[in-house]
């Protein structure tokens, strides 16, 4: 028996990057994974595949963290395969690094509606159908402890977050 068997742990944003390795660290400890993405559905089905290699369980579900109903859609598909939640990693992102000058409203729609709204709902979701003694772990940066150039908005994003 591993550290987290019989455990079902989702992971925002775990197509690539951290999350990637977030996700399968979690498989090799024993969970069952959802590897959610927004784009790239191949990157997310080689993560299932890596850690259904390694003997474990995953599934890879398309949920895009700035929309509401996609978060319950992900959420839904979570319970609809596995029966639980018992953990929940908010890890998925979205920066756009330039001058605070130069920043869009846009920019900050979209950053905001992924860094702070999706994490915020993705939480409250998960809430509603985490199991009694369910963790959850809400990926930020260092940049909100730094002043580094062109990071004003996605900085205030995950401070929001924290």
């Amino acid at each position: 028996m591993t550290f987290l068997s019989g455990q079902i742990a989702l992971v925002t944003g775990a197509s690539r990057g951290i999350g990637r390795a977030i996700a399968k660290r979690m498989a090799r400890d024993g969970a069952a994974v959802v590897v959610n993405y927004v784009k790239n559905q191949v990157a997310a089905e080689q993560v299932v595949h890596t850690i259904e290699a390694a003997g474990g369980a995953g599934i890879a579900v398309q949920a895009a963290m700035a929309k509401l109903t996609d978060i319950r859609d992900l959420i839904e598909a979570t319970i609809a395969r596995f029966s639980q939640l018992d953990i929940l990693v908010a890890n998925a992102g979205y920066s756009k690094f330039v001058p605070l000058t130069e920043n869009s409203e846009g920019t900050f729609d979209q950053t905001f509606a992924v860094n702070a709204k999706g994490t915020f709902f993705c939480l409250q979701e998960a809430l509603r159908h985490m199991t009694d003694g369910g963790r959850i772990v809400c990926v930020s940066t260092i940049g909100t402890q730094l002043n580094l150039p062109g990071g004003a908005c996605y900085f205030g994003s995950k401070a929001a977050t924290e």
